[in-house]
């Protein structure tokens, strides 16, 4: 079943996205998400101007041998701009096998291993008050997970906190990265953060109680001594989980974040490879592999590092906010089914106007998500109506401390 054409498309429906789409010589089209949030054009340029013309005349069947070609051929290994746009490949023969099949992709892993996959929400607040109210609406949206995230008092503006006005003086809502030719600067302190915390989850399970499981993204700000101490403060809160709580490249820091706290730690999201998770899942120094498909390399990847998770004992816990498109949402929901150690999947929705140019079998129903049962991974791309969202420059904003040094944002 030979690749006759591999098309890429780059569409702003609230916010910038990637997608490749391959084509057979009988007719069946699959999907892949290439979007890296900031930097989309690069891979864009990369999938355009170096894979494609490697595709065509290739057997869609072979995915493995695909893989593998895009990888090592390229001599230049991993990095996002590299993993993302094999991953589009790699979701895109999934989801053509699974077409040719007639079968849900995730048949396709082994089957299914649960009847749903379990979901966060995004609830956050500038102040207690609207945080509850945050809270609330997420249960009522079926939520029974929430990840809190809060203003810091002093700190203008401050990653996750939806309602607040950035530093561009837009609404954060969908989508932190400014439109516009540079990316806007904001401020940070971690001693400040450090302080406030705390109280934040002591006053959440005061109104809401024990039975919540509650979640924290530090976005790598801390160091590995101050998120020793900050995971070991927030212990009384019985986390589900805090994430990121400091730069992982340098993994060894993560033994000295065991050795103060058991409050269950969740890092990957900005891993591109297996290898990045090697050291920290064979020491067992985290408790949720946050790696995402579409930064990740695709199903094939995210598949084999939670095999070799599951030896640990080390849960899933896949990235999943908006600058994962649902084509790549769904790849994870479809991983997520077929593996046993699934953990939790964060679950951002999109906006109506992304759901128009990716049209989804998805089910979100009483807390959980299930990618539905149409043949490959269930996402159909409406070419037209992304023809009328064209590409809009945007970037991440950036931190600096009071004094003037650029920090991790």
């Amino acid at each position: 079943m030979k690749i006759v054409s591999a098309e890429v498309f780059v569409t702003s429906p609230t916010r910038n996205f990637v997608t490749l789409r391959l084509t057979t010589e009988d007719g069946i089209t699959g999907i892949g998400d290439a979007t890296l949030n900031g930097r989309e054009l690069a891979v864009a340029a990369y999938l355009q101007e170096h894979v494609a013309q490697l595709l065509v005349g290739r057997d869609a069947h072979r995915i493995e041998d695909t893989w593998q070609f895009l990888y090592r051929s390229s001599y230049w290994r991993r990095g996002p701009v590299t993993m993302a746009a094999i991953a589009a490949v790699d979701m895109a023969l999934w989801d053509i096998k699974g077409k040719a099949a007639g079968m849900p992709v995730y048949q396709l892993l082994g089957g299914a291993s649960r009847n749903g996959l379990r979901a966060y929400g995004h609830a956050s607040g500038t102040d207690i008050p609207q945080l509850f109210d945050s809270i609330r609406e997420h249960l009522e949206l079926g939520y029974k997970s929430i990840r809190v995230q809060t203003a810091i008092p002093g700190i203008k503006a401050v990653y996750g906190v939806a309602a607040q006005a950035q530093a561009s003086g837009e609404r954060y809502d969908y989508e932190p990265a400014g439109r516009g030719a540079y990316p806007l600067e904001e401020d940070w302190d971690t001693r400040a953060y450090m302080r406030h915390l705390p109280t934040v989850f002591e006053a959440v399970r005061n109104e809401f109680g024990p039975e919540i499981p509650l979640l924290h993204d530090g976005h790598h700000r801390m160091t590995p001594m101050q998120a020793a101490k900050l995971g070991k403060a927030l212990e009384p809160y019985d986390l589900f989980w805090l994430e990121d709580c400091t730069p992982a490249e340098n993994q060894e820091a993560l033994r000295l974040v065991r050795q103060h706290t058991t409050t269950p730690l969740a890092i990957g999201e900005v891993f591109n490879t297996v290898w990045d998770f090697q050291t920290i899942i064979r020491e067992q120094l985290i408790d949720y592999v946050r790696a995402a498909s579409t930064h990740f390399g695709g199903i094939s990847p995210l598949k084999k590092v939670m095999d070799y998770a599951a030896q640990y004992q080390i849960k899933s816990g896949f990235h999943g906010p908006t600058d994962i498109s649902p084509v790549g949402f769904a790849a994870q929901l479809h991983v997520g089914l077929a593996i046993h150690n699934y953990g939790i999947q964060e679950y951002m929705q999109h906006s109506d106007k992304t759901n128009t140019v990716f049209e989804q079998s998805m089910t979100f129903v009483d807390g959980y998500l299930h990618p539905g049962d149409k043949p490959g991974l269930g996402v159909e791309f409406n070419e037209e109506a992304a023809n009328s969202f064209p590409y809009q420059q945007a970037y991440l904003p950036y931190n600096r401390l009071i004094d003037g040094t650029v920090h991790d944002w």
